[in-house]
């Protein structure tokens, strides 16, 4: 057996090393794309890019600086733009054939040589996973992922010697910081673990150590409960919805992209592009279905709103894409968006489909979907309501899915809207500057986590102003939303119903979203929400809207000379009181404009209540927070219903001065019948009233149901009815 294993060993190292370069591309690949530069313009376009940063470079002496400052401070920077320079040069070495790009590498490579063996923990450090040439672990890995690149690329011209000093020098003390000193993270099912597993197995391809790629697929006991392969089970439900999120998706495919193509050249046997039914290819069309139509990420759990599918990230999975899953005008649409492409065969191939293409879609082709989230789609799921095409699009989110670890965000039944393109109702995201070394060296601010992620901070039920899950962690991570019912296959009526019993002690949630098209062609979205308890509670519904107030049917009193927190925790203590009323047995009405569009809350008040504007910003000094504001409908009791229909209409041209349509057309809301097994609503929208009956607690599509109420008959089969 041990001469089997060392035969292996020689095997594998052997024919790595026989094939050089591997990791990003072959020698026949890159042959190719040599060839192809001089054709296509996109593809001469991101060569020249790329050649005139390097060129800038050669001859002069790169620093390699001891590391001391956090993330966007000077040595920070520094490594990171060696790391893409090494890259890039050894890419360029590859396709022109000047040693001197191979010498650039080489000398960069000699420095870290010298400087990772001395290396402890970094000085910024502030986590459990520290990293030694950057702040925090993750960074280091994204060195070892292009470091490792680098070094295959120029592997060829290196003597033996410089080998041996490099392997034992600059990637050694890195691959073994991160596989033994931070071993239960390197282990973790997580994007972090996804980048370790990438850097280590891309190094282990570009020096030829078999135990490198081996903890890497396997993790480092190499039994397959963590490693890359656990990471494509782990983090993924079946349908390719990515757990955390669609901004860390956006992080994480990369690594899982690059690494996926350096194992398809390396261990074709691996098949690892089909593994779990292709869920990279899921992985990536999932990823690009949620976001926005400017191609911005939509904000579940913790975002950075800025970030879109022009990223680098996304860059490299749809050139790898192409080339593994073949032609795809999706993919196209965001190429033509990126301009911009990888220096490898499907980068070139994308650039020549560019280049003789007419009619390149303007938009990617969005559509409703529904996800289910969870390793084994069993942990809830979210939905993307989809109404309109291109610049008309509406997308309504609704979230019932699992915390999202680490990044996961106390939201469960949330909703967030987006239309023509704008964030109407929106989520905070989180509360960081990255790349700002004066807002906390670019890290996650406080603030994240005691306002970003707390329920107050979404569009969902809190109650007694306590977040879901009490606002911890390890309690949300063993729980989840579950989907009662839906329907998304008539475009007119779209429907999603889903339930939460975990969020509170001795409280049920239960909220359904519909997403109707009139035949007049206004949207509405009609907002069902129960509350159902045996006790007393404070029960508030956050609407974070993003606009100008222009109206409301009710008075309010205005906070004009000064201002008193919400509250005194768990999100509350951020937030301003502007403006607060009393209601009673009325439907509430409050319209604000986005844009050039006009949108309104109407909301049926049972009883008594009391509505909020509030703005975020309270109780922080450091000014952390975006001064973003909300609407709040507060109501006591047990069983609650909140009722409300949400109205897009008319238009506001400042160029021509003038307003169309500006007032909401539902004129009433009336729940004809609700218990615990249904609910009856009708909303007045102008001359006509739309009918929504809908079953409680039997969501099955056979059944048959009857309701009535004064002498009238409703009846339906399945779990609702639109009329």
């Amino acid at each position: 057996m041990r001469l089997l294993v060392v035969l292996n060993l020689l095997f594998f190292a052997v024919s790595v090393s026989a094939q050089h370069p591997l990791a990003f591309a072959t020698k026949s690949e890159l042959s190719f794309v040599k060839s192809a530069i001089p054709k296509y313009p996109l593809l001469q376009a991101s060569f020249s890019a790329i050649k005139a940063d390097v060129d800038a470079w050669l001859g002069k002496d790169v620093d390699v600086p001891f590391p001391k400052d956090p993330a966007g401070g000077y040595t920070h920077d520094r490594h990171k733009a060696n790391y893409t320079l090494m890259f890039n040069s050894g890419l360029l070495y590859n396709l022109t054939g000047n040693a001197r790009y191979a010498t650039l590498v080489k000398n960069i490579f000699l420095k870290y040589a010298a400087l990772n063996p001395t290396l402890k923990n970094h000085p910024q450090a502030t986590s459990s996973s520290p990293g030694r040439i950057f702040w925090q672990a993750l960074n280091d890995a994204n060195w070892l992922v292009y470091a490792g690149l680098a070094y295959d690329l120029i592997y060829n011209s290196l003597t033996t010697s410089e080998r041996k000093t490099i392997e034992d020098g600059a990637f050694k003390p890195e691959v073994d910081f991160v596989t033994k000193d931070l071993n239960s993270w390197f282990n973790l099912i997580h994007n972090h673990g996804v980048w370790a597993c990438a850097g280590v197995g891309i190094v282990g391809i570009a020096t030829g150590n078999k135990d490198y790629v081996d903890m890497a697929l396997y993790g480092t006991d190499k039994k397959g409960k963590s490693g890359f392969i656990a990471q494509l089970d782990g983090l993924f439900s079946p349908d390719g919805y990515y757990t955390e999120g669609p901004y860390y998706v956006r992080y994480a495919i990369l690594p899982y992209y690059i690494f996926a193509a350096a194992l398809n050249n390396a261990r074709p046997g691996l098949k690892i592009f089909q593994h779990r039914n292709s869920i990279l290819k899921k992985a990536l069309e999932a990823c690009l279905q949620q976001t926005n139509i400017n191609g911005a990420f939509l904000p579940v759990n913790d975002a950075l709103k800025e970030k879109d599918y022009t990223s680098n990230e996304l860059v490299t999975a749809i050139d790898i894409a192409w080339s593994v899953y073949g032609k795809d005008a999706g993919f196209l649409t965001v190429a033509a968006k990126q301009e911009n492409v990888l220096l490898n065969r499907g980068g070139a191939s994308i650039a020549a489909e560019l280049a003789k293409s007419k009619a390149i879609a303007k938009y990617y082709p969005y559509k409703t979907v529904e996800f289910v989230d969870g390793a084994k789609g069993d942990e809830g799921g979210i939905s993307f309501l989809r109404a309109g095409k291109g610049e008309d699009l509406t997308t309504l989110t609704f979230k019932y899915a699992s915390h999202g670890l680490s990044h996961g965000h106390y939201d469960q039944l949330g909703m967030f809207m987006f239309d023509k393109g704008a964030e109407v109702f929106q989520d905070y995201g989180s509360v960081r500057f990255i790349g700002v070394e004066q807002k906390y060296g670019g890290r996650y601010l406080p603030e994240n986590k005691t306002y970003a992620a707390q329920t107050i901070a979404h569009s969902t039920i809190v109650a007694d102003e306590k977040s879901h899950y009490d606002g911890k962690e390890e309690t949300a991570e063993k729980f989840h939303g579950q989907k009662f019912f839906s329907s998304v296959t008539n475009p007119a009526v779209q429907v999603v119903s889903a339930k939460e019993e975990n969020a509170y002690a001795d409280i049920d949630l239960h909220r359904t979203l519909y997403l109707i098209q009139l035949p007049t062609g206004k949207r509405l979205v009609v907002d069902l929400f129960h509350t159902i308890s045996a006790n007393q509670h404070q029960y508030d519904l956050p609407f974070q809207f993003n606009g100008q107030v222009i109206n409301t049917s009710f008075k309010y009193k205005a906070a004009t000379s000064s201002q008193k927190v919400l509250g005194t925790k768990n999100g509350y203590q951020f937030l301003w009181k502007e403006a607060e009323a009393e209601v009673k047995d009325t439907v509430a009405q409050f319209t604000f404009l986005n844009g050039n569009t006009y949108y309104t809350v109407s909301s049926l008040i049972n009883g008594d209540a009391q509505l909020f504007f509030t703005r975020a910003g309270a109780n922080d000094p450091n000014f952390n927070l975006r001064r973003e504001p909300s609407y709040i409908i507060r109501k006591n009791g047990t069983n609650q219903t909140f009722a409300n229909v949400i109205e897009i209409h008319g238009k506001f041209d400042p160029i021509r001065e003038f307003s169309t349509n500006a007032y909401p057309s539902v004129q009433n809301i009336r729940l004809v019948y609700n218990d615990e097994n249904y609910t009856i609503a009708e909303v007045n929208v102008g001359k006509d009233i739309l009918t929504i009956a809908q079953a409680n607690k039997e969501a099955a599509t056979s059944l048959k149901h009857t309701v009535t109420v004064a002498g009238n008959s409703f009846q339906w089969s399945g779990p609702f009815t639109v009329l």
